[in-house]
């Protein structure tokens, strides 16, 4: 009995890590290297505008930025561009296949002021204090551990340093996304706000997705 009991404690504390402690939000599994190719499908600049985006963030010439999920690199090199060889950015991601192809991409472009981290689950390895803007696109929703996560970029940002997320929108049924891969402004606060940031702008120009961005309080 007692190690049915250990077990089903558990199991419980595993599917509690399932989910957000605050908004009980399912917590959506990472997109493993093999589903790289999606990341730079063709119809991706159709469907979500990335330029549009980045105009609506501000990203100026000679920033630093961590582009934190990046994958591949889709959005790096556009970042990359635009903070031009004054500026740097951080291409941070968990797995390190993804990193080797976002590596791969960097060097064949030339591009000399992108800087390839591996981060953990619970940090992004991130300098403290350095950062001008955080990017998460279409990659919060996949923190496993989204409290600590939040936490150290808050670290990692400047005094005046902004945290960007790009959230496909749950408020949306016609946004042909899954549900755990989609949120709501409201989660979004509830999650983001507690952890000392408040919610500066929001854009929805985008076709599918949120932009909002966050402040240091």
């Amino acid at each position: 009995m007692k190690r049915f009991l250990l077990a089903f404690c558990l199991l419980i504390a595993c599917r509690a890590q399932d989910q957000h402690p605050v908004t009980k939000r399912e917590i959506a599994p990472v997109m493993g290297a093999e589903g790289a190719d999606w990341l730079t499908r063709p119809e991706r600049e159709a469907e979500e505008h990335p330029g549009v985006a980045l105009d609506e963030i501000g990203i100026k010439a000679g920033s630093t930025v961590a582009d934190i999920g990046a994958g591949n690199g889709f959005y790096t090199l556009l970042l990359a561009q635009r903070v031009g060889p004054a500026g740097k950015v951080y291409a941070n991601d968990i797995q390190p296949e993804m990193l080797k192809l976002l590596d791969q991409r960097v060097r064949e472009r030339g591009l000399k002021n992108v800087i390839p981290v591996l981060g953990k689950e619970d940090d992004p390895k991130l300098p403290a204090g350095s950062i001008d803007v955080a990017l998460l696109v279409d990659v919060y929703h996949e923190f496993s551990k989204p409290q600590m996560m939040i936490r150290k970029l808050r670290d990692s940002l400047k005094p005046d340093g902004r945290l960007v997320l790009l959230e496909f929108r749950a408020e949306d049924p016609n946004v042909p996304i899954k549900p755990e891969h989609k949120m709501t402004v409201k989660q979004v606060r509830a999650e983001i706000e507690p952890e000392g940031f408040k919610l500066i702008q929001r854009s929805e120009k985008l076709p599918w997705q949120h932009i909002l961005i966050f402040g240091k309080i």
